[in-house]
Formats: C-alpha cells, sequence, structure tokens
C-alpha cells in the first residue's frame, strides 16, 4: 500500500471511535435520513449552491455500510460542498424496497444518486428513470445495470484471484488429498460474479470442487448451512478448504467447521474486526481488505462535480467499466489488499481501520501477543 493511500485511511480511526456495529433489520424496512450544511464549495474552490444528492446502500447485515461507507461518503460531501443536501436510504437487502427509495429520492428533487444496488438488475429501471429526469447515478461499490454515469468500486476479479491464490498456498500439499466446498456470494450481486470468477481462475486445477454454492444475500446463516451441507457430503475427513466470499459468510462457515470438528483454510472478505480476530485464532486464514476511504471519497468526489456540473478530474474516472446492460460508465477501480495474521499490523492497524485495542480484547489478547500487536 502506498504511503498516500495511509495518509488517507488515517481519518478512518476518529470516525470508528463511537459507530456501533449496524443492527439487522427486517427484509422490508427501510430508512431515510437528511443532513445539511451552511455553507457550500467543492473539491476546486468554486462555490456550488445547494446541492441534493441521494445515498443509498443497500443492506445492514455486512457492518461496514452503517460503520465506515455512510459516514465517510457523507463527511466527505461535505467537506467538498458544506451546503450539501444529503438523503440517505438503505434497503435492507429488499430490491423492491430500493427501486421505491430510487422513485422517493427523485421525487425529493435530489441530482444525483450515490447508488449501491441490492440487484444490479433489478434496479435497471430505476436507473433509467433517474436518466430521463436529468439525474446523475454514481454507481457504488456493485455496478448497476442501465445508463449509470459513473462508478467506483474495486478491481473484484483481482479479490476473487487473491482470494483463491490463498487458499491454494493454505491448503498446499493437502490439495491431492481432499476436496474443498466453495460459498460464493449472491446471485443478485454483479461483484459476486467477479469474486467467484477470479477465484476459479485461481483454484480451478489446483484445488478439486467438491461443492459450490450460491448464497442469496450473503446470508451468513445460509452459508452456515451450506457449509454443513457441504462437509457432510464430502466428508469432514476429506474436506482440505472452503473458499468463502465474504467475512459475514465466514463466520457462518467457521461456526459449522467447530460443530463438525474440523478446522481447515478458510477465505473472506471485508476486513470486518471479527474477521480479523479469527485470523488470529487460526479460525480463518485469509481476508480482502478494501480501504473504504478511497472508495468513499471517490463516490463523493463524482457527485459533488455531477451535481455542481464541474468536470470530472480524470483521476477520479481514470478507466471505464461496462455493465450488464451494455452501457458504459466512467469508472474508478481500487486495487485490493490481501491481510493475513503476518501484516495485520502494517495494514488495518496501521491505517486506523481498527485499534490494538479494538482487536485484542481479552479473549485474543494472548494471541495478539504471539502476533506482536501488542
Amino acid at each position: 500500500m502506498t504511503n498516500a493511500l495511509r495518509r488517507a485511511l488515517a481519518v478512518t480511526a476518529v470516525l470508528s471511535v463511537g459507530i456501533g456495529l449496524a443492527s439487522c433489520g427486517s427484509a422490508k424496512q427501510s430508512t431515510g435520513g437528511t443532513s445539511s450544511g451552511n455553507a457550500s464549495g467543492n473539491a476546486s474552490g468554486t462555490a456550488v449552491g445547494a446541492i441534493k444528492i441521494g445515498l443509498l446502500l443497500p443492506e445492514t447485515k455486512t457492518t461496514r455500510y452503517e460503520q465506515f461507507d455512510r459516514p465517510l461518503i457523507e463527511q466527505k460531501i461535505k467537506q467538498l460542498a458544506p451546503n450539501a443536501q444529503i438523503d440517505y436510504y438503505n434497503a435492507n437487502q429488499d430490491a423492491t424496497t430500493q427501486q421505491t427509495q430510487v422513485d422517493t429520492a427523485l421525487t425529493k428533487g435530489d441530482k444525483v444518486l450515490i447508488l449501491d444496488p441490492v440487484d444490479s438488475k433489478a434496479i435497471q429501471s430505476s436507473v433509467q428513470k433517474a436518466h430521463d429526469a436529468g439525474v446523475k447515478v454514481v454507481s457504488y461499490d456493485r455496478l448497476a445495470q442501465g445508463p449509470v454515469d459513473t462508478y467506483v468500486s474495486f478491481d473484484n476479479h483481482k479479490v476473487g484471484e487473491l482470494q483463491g491464490q490463498a487458499l491454494v498456498a493454505a491448503v498446499g500439499d493437502k490439495a491431492g488429498a481432499g476436496q474443498i466446498i466453495m460459498i460464493n456470494g449472491s446471485p443478485t450481486d454483479p461483484n459476486a460474479a467477479d469474486f467467484k470468477a477470479g477465484a476459479h481462475a485461481a483454484m480451478d486445477g489446483k484445488l478439486k470442487i467438491g461443492k459450490e454454492y450460491d448464497t442469496p444475500q450473503w446470508d451468513p446463516n445460509t452459508a452456515n448451512q451450506e457449509a454443513a451441507a457441504g462437509i457432510t457430503a464430502i466428508g469432514a475427513n476429506n474436506v482440505v478448504g472452503i473458499y468463502s466470499a465474504n467475512d459475514g459468510m465466514a463466520a457462518g462457515i467457521a461456526t459449522a467447521q467447530k460443530a463438525a470438528g474440523i478446522n481447515v483454510p478458510l477465505t473472506g472478505q471485508d476486513a470486518q474486526l471479527d474477521a480479523i480476530q479469527r485470523i488470529l485464532i487460526n479460525t480463518q486464514t485469509m481476508t480482502i481488505y478494501k480501504p473504504f476511504k478511497p472508495e468513499t471519497d471517490a463516490a463523493a468526489e463524482m457527485a459533488v462535480s455531477l451535481a455542481s456540473g464541474a468536470t470530472l478530474n480524470p483521476t477520479v474516472v481514470p478507466t471505464t467499466a461496462t455493465n450488464g446492460s451494455n452501457h458504459k460508465a466512467l469508472a474508478n477501480l481500487i486495487t485490493p489488499i490481501v491481510v493475513t495474521k503476518d501484516n495485520i499490523k502494517t495494514t488495518v492497524v496501521q491505517d486506523g481501520l481498527y485499534t490494538v485495542a479494538q482487536i485484542c480484547t481479552p479473549d485474543y489478547a494472548a494471541a495478539c501477543t504471539a502476533a506482536g500487536l501488542q
């Protein structure tokens, strides 16, 4: 990771203090909020009037959205345009709710939508509706279908490759002695397809996949059940590794492993606090760290520029991406980082994502000492 990226992420430590883990709501629940400021400005120092931006995030089961994405995006928007009005919505993993939320944002007069789709295909009609109304759409983290204007995320195929490579290395010479279970993300999430393709590219021909599942809504409980079923089908003694597309599902899978009396290499993604702790005690092998601040900053800069009619900075949109409906958008794809026990201190701790005190609670104190964290 570059020094510039580390400096950019340092502020996350301040934001993470006092922000609790998000609580899960019902699938039909939706939340909305509005915040506003008292001045105006943008990244180039040019004054802008009051701008209205809708921020639509997909769910709360993954802790990142309420703990990091929302506060960081809102903070950056306020930095660039203090007079901005931000209308916030969370769809709680319900695609229909999110479509209704887009309608509400358009009715409120939001001029730009930062949209992380629950279902990239189902949201296409809403993206088209926004486009027809002259409202710009910043597709955030997941690439929505329809005429989106810009997109910011990570190199998702690379994420899967890194996960797959890590699992191959962790299984090592046991590869020929058994099979792995592959537990992918939600079939409605285009990122999940990229993770899956990247992981297959790294693992095919090197690891034998005994069972493979696509997990609706990235649900940890479903992942737990899938892992348990896979272990039973293959035989506990024949399982040599488990691919999990993210940390939330890895939590459920780790529980299934413990119930089956095994502890084989297990991947993850998102660098959740509980995943870092599992890595320390060897019940998870690795996670993918996707620094939140570069992604949230880029989304905010895109939104403020589009809302104020300013020209997009080429460094914010250095490439393009084509979505499932064959629409091309200006894009920013950020490089992900592998976290293992060996580099916790120089990644998530050094960047301020978590403090040593947050990680090294009493249950993990001995493991932290062994890993050189305290």
